[in-house]
């Protein structure tokens, strides 16, 4: 028999407190109705004896404890989904934002997503090539990983997600296999409109889905945001074999949300404020990426986060630098010398890229030339410093010659233009040619059978 409650305790921001409950379970999406007339949805985030606390997923504007009724449903958040649901935008809980209709399918999923079995997993090979150098040569991403980009307030990262959105692309399969999932959190209307108006330009729209919670929606419609956009994905990797790329934006934003929500349970706050279960919690949407042992599809999931005050160690990237499989950071100094993507390739890295490259993947010389470009870029940092000491005049030849490298280097390889899309072979050929820069006998990260193959190539 279906139980709705007429009275509440009380509402305090975007929760109800409910009493003399039952058979109420933890997750429970309710129906709230007020007036008689306003529905608003929302779930049970705590339970205690016979009180239940309620998350309203909309404002709470207008809701007092005698206006009223509260209907539970008995099952957890679920979206219905389609393939159609390609080139579609929705907002932050599944419902459409453009004016296009409902979704219509037989089945609805569970938002908080199906557990991948460690032992179903298949380890990720192969390579999603964006276009953009930095990346693609030296922090490859690999289909089935997870690699995030850590940025700050104010540099390039919509931008750079914009791109990867427009130019990326999977090897040896059609691109009709080939999706993206986007998921905003938390972003200001003319990010919104900037991403879809990219994607609609760039004539990638119909293969993208959209989940935009914007600034001024309700918070807690930002933590359903990124496991609706995951349960999207996981339908279409794993029902419609497609290999699918995930964009989350702004994991910050998502973060403070949880704190917020946090706050307002009284619940005992950790590091910074945030709740002790942060960890746990970016664990369950992380690990959503991957691929499977029977299913022919993929999740790779990119995380944009940014970092207060441009801290690292901040709690949010440092957590996620623990779950996830690398990542790429972004430099204020070098978006300051008028530099993009402004990535900072030597705190980044691709744990999985090793397994993904080389021989039958890219090309034979792409593990060297990478570990070569790090040492040797390595090496102009401790000069720069140097020849703040001593001079850049006083410096000796061969590390005049690694200056020039740094110079070139930051000009032509990592700086490209916003709308230029590099294939593999273009990027390597690129880092050969800069490489050239330096004496043959400094090149001690690759071998002399590679170095015979392609260095005379380059070398004028």
């Amino acid at each position: 028999m279906k139980k709705e409650y007429l009275m509440l305790d009380r509402v305090q921001g975007p929760l109800i407190v409910l009493s003399n409950i039952k058979d109420v379970a933890y997750d429970e999406i309710v129906d709230i109705t007020v007036d008689g007339k306003y529905k608003k949805k929302g779930k049970v985030v705590q339970i205690y004896k016979d009180k239940a606390v309620v998350q309203v997923f909309e404002p709470t504007l207008g809701i007092s404890v005698d206006n009223a009724s509260v209907h539970f449903r008995g099952e957890s958040f679920k979206i219905p989904l389609s393939k159609d649901i390609l080139g579609r935008e929705f907002n932050g809980i599944g419902e459409p934002r453009d004016k296009a209709g409902e979704v219509y399918s037989s089945k609805k999923y569970d938002v908080n997503g199906r557990p991948m079995n460690p032992v179903a997993r298949r380890y990720p090979r192969n390579y999603i090539q964006t276009g953009i150098s930095s990346i693609d040569a030296l922090v490859t991403l690999i289909r089935g990983q997870k690699l995030p980009i850590f940025s700050g307030n104010g540099m390039a990262h919509n931008e750079l997600a914009a791109q990867i959105v427009r130019q990326a692309k999977i090897s040896g399969e059609g691109e009709d296999k080939f999706c993206i999932v986007f998921g905003a959190m938390g972003i200001k209307h003319d990010d919104a409109h900037f991403f879809k108006k990219s994607f609609e330009e760039a004539g990638v729209l119909e293969k993208v889905v959209m989940f935009t919670n914007l600034a001024d929606d309700p918070i807690v419609e930002r933590i359903i945001t990124p496991r609706c956009a995951l349960t999207a994905a996981e339908y279409l990797a794993f029902e419609e074999g497609m290999h699918v790329l995930v964009i989350l934006t702004d994991m910050t934003s998502y973060c403070e949300a949880l704190r917020e929500l946090s706050s307002l349970r009284e619940e005992v706050p950790s590091r910074k404020g945030y709740p002790g279960y942060l960890y746990s919690d970016l664990a369950s949407l992380y690990e959503r990426a991957g691929m499977m042992n029977e299913k022919s599809g993929s999740i790779t999931q990119i995380p944009i986060l940014t970092m207060p005050n441009d801290d690292i160690t901040h709690p949010v990237p440092d957590l996620t630098g623990f779950i996830t499989e690398g990542q790429i950071v972004l430099s204020r100094g070098i978006q300051q010398r008028d530099i993009y993507p402004p990535v900072n390739i030597l705190p980044s890295l691709s744990r999985l890229m090793k397994d993904g490259i080389g021989e039958g993947f890219t090309r034979e010389d792409h593990a060297e030339v990478s570990n070569q470009i790090f040492a040797a870029y390595s090496r102009v940092q401790d000069i720069i410093a140097l020849a703040q000491v001593i001079g850049e005049d006083e410096l000796s030849d061969i590390d005049k010659n690694y200056m020039e490298f740094g110079r070139v280097f930051e000009a032509k390889f990592l700086k490209q233009e916003y709308d230029e899309n590099r294939d593999m072979a273009e990027t390597l050929d690129l880092g050969w040619e800069i490489l050239s820069i330096l004496p043959r006998g400094e090149l001690d990260r690759i071998s002399p059978e590679i170095l015979n193959k392609y260095y005379k190539t380059v070398v004028k």
